[in-house]
């Protein structure tokens, strides 16, 4: 084992390990020390894009299921739509815990 002290001085910073949780940039210097995200503006756009998309994604599973073999657009594109719409809506309702959690 070797206990020199010069060596033990050149570990990393714990701030600085990887991964994917707790890795962080260093500060440049160029950033505002009291910077804040716009947890109102999230909030907002949140709180209204999350019933568009909520009905966006009924409304085209309603008009997928109503859909005959011959019409145009067809039910596959419908059936994709209704599924970007919910998937955006599931977006917004993360957001929103998000949000809600942070604003606590």
């Amino acid at each position: 084992m070797n206990h020199d002290p010069a060596r033990r001085s050149r570990q990393p910073d714990p701030r600085a390990r990887s991964g994917l949780i707790g890795r962080r940039s260093p500060r440049t210097g160029t950033e505002p020390a009291t910077a804040r995200s716009a947890v109102r503006l999230r909030l907002l756009l949140s709180s209204i894009f999350l019933p568009l998309f909520a009905a966006a994604a009924a409304l085209f599973g309603i008009w997928a299921a109503h859909s005959g073999p011959g019409d145009s657009p067809g039910r596959t594109p419908l059936i994709t739509l209704a599924a970007i719409c919910a998937g955006l809506a599931l977006v917004a309702a993360v957001d929103l815990l998000v949000v809600a959690r942070r604003r606590r």
